[in-house]
């Protein structure tokens, strides 16, 4: 798209994946299609952990993205209206989670001991009820839908108004949204607790939702982050996102380091207080075999060092500083999904390799594809928002 008309500073031009870039993504599909064909096969063992470990780590950056649509939606916000696309776009892979969901269930009886019927019957408190495998993939199944059909409903909206300008479907979305939230904290909820704490089914967390939950959308900002740096400074945007929206998602960035770390330290408290078996088990599982610098590694680059650097206004001004630590964050979301799922499985001792590599590359070239295609086929930024002249006006004061 050429100049907008409204604003002759403003420039927005159609986004154009290179071909370096594709041939990349498509190397990474390939090794990781072929490491899940092998593994299958081979050492299905080995290649369902690191599976299990990838598509969470995807599944809930796009699910917690979508959450920042929504939220801004319900709270009528007009700063982000400049780079709500960008997580709009995230979405785009709801349909290949539902999917991915769905195949994780052939391999259930590698993941999980509710998926083998001897040992799901020795399920006692409810348990054998809510760990059915015939409940737990419908659970999948309605979360998987209904994430895709608010996408369709509440991003449709914004890109229909991208050519009809209709204010009314902006205060369509309020509802919508208000709609996705109550959804979302009630399904993710459950998909957490039904593909990450039930394998251990013995043990429990009345908090571990909302743990998962902090974790994705923390991870969401770091990813954000890194995408307004590139957009800022891009040939396809000028004007429309500057360094005052990445100072507020930095913001954003530091905020949930915090409230991950508070979900963390009070899941652990609790626990480590009331010292009872069924559930300091978690923890002591994580503080044998070598994963005790596992988990200070969390406390330390999950929380910490991304705290204290951006604690500076400068830092979250500055694009190296930012991209540093939300490629960190980034990083350490994969190792705190890695140090809830591995420490259940091969006797408790670390496992890393090419199958871990290869799982994560498979899903990273659905992730990045599905949105860069979405990034194609429309406009980068909602320009007909009428909210959009707060964006552009959006100074950030603190």
């Amino acid at each position: 798209m050429g100049t907008h008309s409204s604003h002759q500073e403003l420039k927005l031009n159609k986004f154009e994946l290179s071909s370096t870039l594709k041939g990349i993504l498509g190397a990474a599909l390939l090794i990781g299609l072929a490491t899940f064909i092998f593994g299958f096969v081979k050492n299905p063992d080995r290649m369902w952990p690191a599976y299990l470990t990838a598509f969470f780590y995807f599944a809930s950056i796009a699910s917690t993205g979508m959450f920042f649509v929504a939220f801004n939606h319900a709270a009528n916000a007009g700063w982000s209206a400049s780079i709500r696309r960008f997580a709009e776009a995230m979405s785009a892979f709801f349909p290949y989670m539902l999917g991915g969901g769905l195949l994780l269930f052939v391999g259930i009886k590698y993941l999980y001991a509710w998926g083998v019927p001897e040992t799901y019957h020795t399920l006692t408190g409810g348990k054998q009820t809510y760990l059915a495998p015939g409940f737990v993939l419908a659970r999948m199944i309605i979360f998987g839908l209904g994430s895709i059909f608010f996408a369709k409903k509440i991003v449709g909206n914004s890109l229909k108004q991208d050519t009809t300008g209709d204010h009314q479907l902006t205060k369509n979305n309020l509802s919508l949204s208000v709609g996705y939230i109550a959804f979302f904290a009630i399904f993710f909820s459950l998909f957490s607790i039904d593909l990450l704490m039930s394998l251990l089914p013995t043990w429990y967390s009345t908090i571990y939702g909302v743990y998962c939950f902090a974790a994705g959308l923390q991870a969401t900002f770091a990813f954000l982050s890194i995408v307004i740096v590139v957009m800022k400074n891009s040939k396809w945007i000028s004007g429309y996102v500057t360094e005052e929206h990445q100072h507020d998602v930095g913001k954003y960035l530091k905020g949930f380091s915090v409230f991950w770390a508070y979900i963390a330290f009070s899941q652990f408290m609790l626990i480590w207080y009331a010292n009872i078996p069924e559930e300091t088990e978690f923890y002591i599982m994580r503080s044998l075999n070598g994963w005790m610098p596992v988990s200070f590694a969390l406390l330390i680059f999950r929380f910490i060092v991304p705290f204290l650097v951006l604690l500076p206004r400068g830092s979250k001004r500055t694009d190296s500083i930012l991209v540093g630590i939300s490629a960190l964050v980034l990083v350490m979301h994969y190792v705190d999904i890695y140090w809830l799922v591995y420490p259940n499985f091969f006797d408790g001792i670390p496992q890393f390799g090419l199958w871990e590599v290869g799982m994560f590359l498979f899903f990273a070239a659905i992730f990045l594809g599905s949105m860069f295609q979405f990034m194609s086929k429309n406009n980068l930024v909602a320009i007909k928002d009428p909210r959009l002249h707060e964006a552009l006006k959006h100074h950030v004061t603190y």
